[in-house]
């Protein structure tokens, strides 16, 4: 099993050869967590490759700056200013990018972060502590029509609206400002007999706020074409998600690259029209992947994980 406050990269092995590395490639991280699939890729690219990696949170970047290698850089930042830092770097074109969604074991572990619903701790929820709302002052602000549309949509849960009502009362008559408050205020207003075997009732809510208050999929939506738009011919977009709502961004985004509209039937076309109208991106690499039943045994947190990856083609 893997050991507690460790992060065990999922896909590892996957993720990294999916990049079709090139030792003297330039490859972008764009969530480093803690490092593992950047150790990895440090490992196989030769003295002239290089790796930026991106993190919003201040604790990842400080493991990376430990690195000390001339290769390395990390950036404190969302990978959804990937375009704008690269450009800073002076760099125009990349071979390939790898995002890894989702919440890295270490954050989860720690209770000063909030993020989880097994722990007593404040309730905080960001993934950058140096900035925005917490989930607490959020909690305490938004509407009871605002609580359900943002657990409903990003909790994907069905009992938003008696969850909404119940925090609405309940911050009525104290702050809501603890991991335990909010967690037995959730499972108070689920029926016991429509609660999902083997999850904690506030799985789903927690999962939302924290969705909600990082813009986890504003940023995602953001960051993908800027990743296509970076990356060189041939060069590879790898991404791991970790629930529905990811996977069907990136999902929807690589078919709509690989298969763009058809032309329309039965009018004249110029040239430039026909390019504009065909103007397929990228080619899917490969099946899904998902992890195998040796890597979910030894961590269960890499269940829900799927794997899609695409290359850029040559659109000129």
């Amino acid at each position: 099993m893997a050991e507690a406050g460790k992060h065990t990269t999922v896909l590892l092995q996957e993720a990294v050869e999916a990049l079709a590395l090139k030792p003297d490639g330039i490859y972008v991280d764009g969530t480093f967590g803690r490092g593992g699939h950047s150790r990895l890729i440090l490992e196989r690219l030769g003295k002239n490759g290089r790796l930026i990696a991106f993190d919003r949170d201040p604790a990842a970047c400080a493991v990376g700056r430990s690195f000390g290698d001339e290769r390395f850089c990390m950036v404190h930042s969302s990978y959804s200013r990937l375009q704008e830092v690269l450009r800073q770097l002076n760099i125009d074109q990349i071979d390939g990018v790898l995002l890894d969604l989702g919440v890295s074991s270490p954050q989860l572990e720690d209770a000063t972060r909030g993020f989880s619903f097994s722990m007593e701790g404040p309730l905080d929820m960001r993934m950058d502590t140096t900035e925005g709302q917490t989930a607490a002052q959020w909690l305490a602000s938004a509407s009871e029509v605002q609580l359900e549309e943002v657990i409903k949509e990003y909790g994907e849960e069905r009992f938003a609206k008696q969850i909404a009502r119940a925090i609405v009362k309940a911050r009525a008559r104290q702050p809501l400002v603890t991991t335990g408050q909010l967690a037995a205020i959730v499972a108070a207003a689920i029926p016991a007999r429509a609660r999902e075997p083997k999850q904690n009732p506030a799985t789903r809510t927690f999962q939302a706020i924290r969705i909600y208050l990082n813009q986890e999929l504003e940023r995602l939506s953001l960051a993908l074409p800027q990743c296509v738009e970076m990356l060189k011919t041939g060069g590879r977009l790898v991404v791991i998600s970790f629930h529905s709502l990811e996977d069907r961004i990136v999902k929807r985004f690589i078919r709509e690259g690989a298969n763009p509209d058809k032309l329309p039937k039965h009018l004249p076309l110029r040239a430039d029209e026909v390019r504009r109208f065909s103007r397929a991106n990228l080619q899917m690499v490969g099946k899904v992947v998902r992890p195998g039943v040796a890597e979910v045994e030894c961590n269960p947190r890499a269940r829900s994980a799927v794997m899609r990856v695409a290359e850029r083609i040559n659109t000129t």
